[in-house]
């Protein structure tokens, strides 16, 4: 027994101090609360876009014929350049087109010398009719040949002049400005009239842009234009179109065509914009992105991506109190504007918003909020 004792005596301190450690283990062991940055959401006029996708294609594509047969005789462009309305592309041999002209030429000049030695006839007939000299009959008669002496001169005009559209056809010009395809046929093939293709030529100043619009996105558009209860057509809208490799589309285009159905098939409406392009940048046949503006500017309320939490099916930013406590916050989502996503409702500007260190955060902590100020358009990445 006073063996026991005395080993409990002794045991006693050793069971305080290993107490005393184990608390200040503890103690030690505990975690801060996490830092994260905190910040307000940058509230600013905004305008509401949508981006759609499509392609670029020519205002004009045109294949290129002759009017005239014959044998081409010279090529005037190099395949694949630029040429302005008006420029010489073929040569059809011309010989015997002038050669058909020489002699439509020769006619009108017979049929000029008929008409005047006719008239002349006409003329003594009359001042012999007055006499009595002659018939009424015979007076006729050199009235008719006077007649038919004029008529065959107009006919022989009217194939002088068709004889001379014919040569002139033999060069064979742009019709508008434009970048013309390859040669089809070599120099010495017989060209068939209005059959046999020789090159294409397409505009490329402007372009067109062709997009598509699904159905609920038009509906917004058409709510959107509208005023005082009273529809107004999209065309005539401003959009901002680019190519798919420009990280924002910068050159202005301008709506000037909207179907008049939609595809039943896919359930969207085809939309057109024109696009100025001066520098000749852009190529028919090419992708390329239109940013369209929804509605009138209005107060929006942005955050940045980093901001945004995931809560199931629901999308979340986390709020910070001045006690450091966090609570998730319902939103709803819009598109990005200038780097920031818009929120659509759930905020309304005052709240301070965790915008790093989200990943930290577990329901019921409280953390360290450390403070930063957004800037109005952000920076790119």
């Amino acid at each position: 027994m006073r063996r026991l004792a005395r080993l409990a005596l002794l045991s006693a301190p050793l069971f305080a101090i290993a107490a005393t450690v184990g608390a200040h283990a503890q103690q030690a062991g505990a975690p801060p609360p996490p830092a994260v940055t905190v910040a307000k959401p940058v509230v600013r006029e905004v305008q509401e876009t949508v981006t759609f996708t499509g392609r670029f294609d020519a205002t004009q594509v045109v294949t290129i014929k002759s009017r005239v047969a014959g044998y081409l005789q010279s090529v005037r462009f190099e395949d694949g350049a630029n040429v302005k309305k008006g420029d010489v592309l073929f040569v059809i041999d011309p010989r015997p087109y002038r050669a058909a002209v020489d002699q439509a030429e020769a006619a009108v000049k017979v049929s000029e010398t008929a008409v005047q030695f006719a008239g002349a006839d006409l003329d003594r007939a009359a001042q012999l009719q007055k006499t009595g000299n002659i018939t009424e009959q015979i007076y006729d008669q050199r009235r008719q040949t006077t007649l038919q002496a004029r008529a065959k001169l107009a006919g022989d005009k009217a194939a002088l002049a068709a004889a001379e559209l014919n040569l002139e056809f033999t060069e064979v010009r742009a019709p508008f400005d434009g970048r013309v395809s390859r040669r089809l046929v070599s120099e010495g093939t017989l060209v068939a009239a209005s059959d046999t293709q020789l090159t294409t030529i397409v505009s490329t100043d402007p372009i067109d842009f062709y997009f598509d619009v699904d159905e609920a996105t038009f509906l917004a558009f058409e709510r959107a234009v509208a005023k005082d209860g009273q529809k107004v057509e999209l065309a005539g809208a401003t959009a901002r179109v680019g190519t798919t490799d420009e990280p924002e589309p910068k050159r202005e285009a301008k709506i000037d065509f909207v179907d008049n159905r939609v595809d039943q098939a896919s359930g969207t409406m085809r939309l057109r914009a024109k696009v100025a392009n001066a520098d000749l940048f852009l190529t028919p046949g090419l992708f390329g992105r239109i940013v369209l503006g929804l509605g009138a500017p209005k107060k929006g309320i942005l955050l940045p991506d980093e901001a945004i939490a995931s809560d199931q099916t629901r999308r979340i930013v986390w709020t910070v109190a001045d006690d450091g406590s966090v609570t998730p916050k319902p939103i709803v989502q819009g598109p990005k504007i200038d780097g920031y996503r818009l929120i659509r409702s759930g905020l309304d500007g005052s709240e301070k918003v965790v915008v790093n260190g989200i990943v930290r955060i577990r329901p019921g902590i409280k953390v360290t909020p450390q403070p930063t100020e957004l800037p109005p358009v952000a920076a790119a990445k």
